[in-house]
């Protein structure tokens, strides 16, 4: 290989790979925007299901990652575990120690990000996520993560939107207007279970995924734009980096992908959304 060919090279390899710091500043400005509690207060029954899939019990030690306004957080502390409930979106973790404190839940909350945990190996019997962890950037890193801080023979429970559901397909919309950076593996990934067992199979000893639906019930299509412009990160973001005529594209685009999933006629406005559910058993 002469040298221009090698140049050639090292700049194509450069440029497919992500920087992976700046990407994780940028995500964390996307969920610090808008206002993320008001979507995720709706998706409360999620955090409920994975609890239950995942076997929460009375006295366990459970980590709740990426978990922004507590869906997961409080179906566990309800159950009565010890539960730390961490996020990098300060912002976020405030929402939901306020209602933990509503329900008188007596929950731990902490910064963190869940690529990099503050926590000793195997420090709890569970560890949940609905739809936090698979936004991580690096997803291999967050796995081991996640494994590491979990006991010998303890769990993982994920909720991921799946790629070929609605969140994935309102990703996809995003990126055709935006395009997301260069290299960067999709978080709806973590929504495909081979994809699970490509990342945590090793040293899992079980590995159990169910497909779920949650349903994305507003008044229209022209009100869920609206809601998920003003307080969704990724939506509200998307939205402010286009111009006027892009904004009405973009706009465009998401009325007829609403309209074309929309099972509840001209009145109103209900999506259904796929997502996995895992429950990885730790070696």
């Amino acid at each position: 290989m002469n040298a221009p060919t090698e140049l050639r090279a090292a700049t194509a390899a450069t440029a497919a790979t992500p920087d992976l710091a700046a990407i994780k500043q940028r995500q964390q400005a996307t969920w610090a925007s808008g206002d993320y509690a008001v979507i995720g207060t709706t998706l409360q029954i999620v955090g409920e299901n994975l609890a239950e899939a995942a076997d929460v019990r009375a006295g366990e030690r459970v980590l709740d990652v990426a978990a922004g306004n507590g869906n997961a957080t409080l179906a566990a502390a309800r159950r009565f575990a010890a539960v730390t409930s961490t996020d990098y979106v300060g912002a976020l973790l405030d929402k939901a120690a306020g209602r933990a404190r509503a329900e008188g839940l007596a929950v731990q909350f902490q910064v963190a990000d869940v690529e990099a945990l503050p926590f000793a190996d195997g420090q709890f019997d569970a560890v949940l996520s609905t739809f936090g962890a698979m936004f991580a950037p690096d997803h291999r890193r967050t796995a081991s993560e996640l494994l590491r801080v979990v006991r010998p023979g303890g769990r993982i429970g994920l909720a991921a939107w799946t790629p070929e559901g609605f969140i994935g397909r309102l990703f996809r919309t995003l990126s055709g207007h935006v395009p997301p950076p260069a290299g960067l593996t999709s978080p709806v990934k973590w929504g495909d279970e081979p994809y699970l067992v490509e990342l945590f199979g090793a040293h899992a000893r079980d590995i159990q995924c169910s497909r779920r639906t949650f349903n994305f019930r507003y008044r229209s299509a022209a009100h869920w734009i609206d809601v998920f412009r003003n307080y969704y990160g990724p939506t509200h973001k998307a939205f402010a980096a286009l111009d006027e005529a892009g904004q009405a594209r973009l706009q465009a685009d998401l009325l007829a992908l609403l309209d074309s999933l929309n099972i509840a006629g001209a009145g109103s406005l209900v999506v259904p959304g796929e997502y996995l559910e895992a429950v990885i058993t730790r070696h």
